[in-house]
């Protein structure tokens, strides 16, 4: 049962995105990211906006921590850094791998049953190593595999088939659909197929922010709250050790947050504070800085976040210039010279 109203599917259309960034050098605006941005306070309600939140977009990997709440209200015992790894974009760490494997050992599967798409580490330093080593792309070194093999080990706890877990009419896809719509308080506005074969669902940046916001305010105990604590328990298996979203976890006390290809990140704190940024070029140099700035104007403090103002643009091989947020979402305070 939905604990909100339906409202109807978002709009698909061409996105009215506006400058969310711009890459400064020398003083210089010499380029400019367009994009989507939406705030939403604790109540919920969206006290910011910026550009076109309300229209459908494909979320990516964001989404995950949907997928991984589905997983559990159909039964998935993980708990802490296994489920953490179920609502992963991970880097490849050695890490990553066992804890795919744990997975499909509690499963009771072989690797050959995962059905994601082959691919090298993410991490460009463990790729570096691993194709060093000789190693071509496998399913398990995948940036999504603890992810497939949850789904995996949840339909053989509902004695679901799994050759076909990643079609659409699938019990398992049908219920992380429901679970969609249930989290974003929202009809689904298309369906098509992610990087790694999984259904990607499209609805709002605005209701993808209302569903994390939920799953971070969520009653103990729930699997709303199972996935959030996990996750914030071990952003290290959320993605790496040294990426970003992990970073800004540890930065920020009880926050949530995942990215997704594509310019795609959302954050969401305890008492249900959350923001949602597209960058419309998928340009993964604005992404932080824009999310930053829109967690300042959340009402993080700016202090926490002085270590994602932006990429330095360099000149020479010095500082000339950094990507900014516009002035519209605000500055973050650059780190002191130490």
């Amino acid at each position: 049962m939905h604990t909100i109203p339906l409202s109807e599917a978002p709009c698909v259309r061409e996105p009215r995105h506006a400058p969310v960034a711009h890459l400064v050098r020398g003083g210089v605006t010499e380029g400019v990211h367009y994009g989507s941005v939406v705030v939403l306070d604790a109540t919920g309600d969206a006290v910011f906006r910026l550009g076109d939140p309300e229209a459908a977009f494909y979320p990516r990997s964001a989404l995950k921590p949907l997928q991984a709440v589905a997983m559990v209200r159909a039964g998935l015992p993980l708990e802490g850094d296994l489920l953490s790894l179920a609502a992963a974009s991970h880097s490849g760490e050695e890490r990553h791998l066992d804890g795919t494997r744990r997975i499909l050992r509690l499963a009771g599967l072989s690797e050959d049953r995962l059905r994601n798409v082959p691919d090298l580490p993410f991490d460009p330093a463990v790729r570096d190593t691993w194709v060093r080593e000789g190693r071509g792309p496998s399913r398990l070194a995948q940036n999504c595999s603890g992810k497939h093999a949850a789904m995996l080990y949840t339909c053989v706890l509902n004695d679901w088939s799994l050759d076909d877990y990643l079609d659409p009419a699938h019990p398992l896809q049908q219920a992380v659909a429901d679970t969609v719509q249930d989290l974003t308080g929202q009809r689904i506005a298309h369906v098509t197929v992610d990087g790694c074969g999984a259904p990607l669902f499209a609805v709002s940046l605005h209701g993808l922010a209302r569903a994390v916001a939920r799953i971070t305010t969520a009653a103990p105990g729930t699997p709303e709250a199972r996935v959030a604590d996990a996750m914030r328990a071990h952003p290290e298996m959320v993605s790496g050790a040294d990426r970003d979203v992990a970073a800004l976890m540890r930065a920020v006390p009880g926050l949530l947050a995942k990215d997704g290809f594509e310019g795609v990140q959302v954050a969401a704190l305890p008492d249900g504070r959350a923001v949602a940024v597209k960058i419309a070029d998928g340009a993964n140099r604005a992404r932080i800085p824009v999310a930053a700035a829109a967690l300042v104007r959340a009402g993080v403090d700016p202090a926490l976040l002085t270590g994602f103002a932006g990429e330095t643009v360099l000149g020479g091989g010095e500082p000339v210039g950094r990507v900014r947020p516009v002035a519209e979402l605000g500055e973050i305070p650059e780190p002191a010279c130490a």
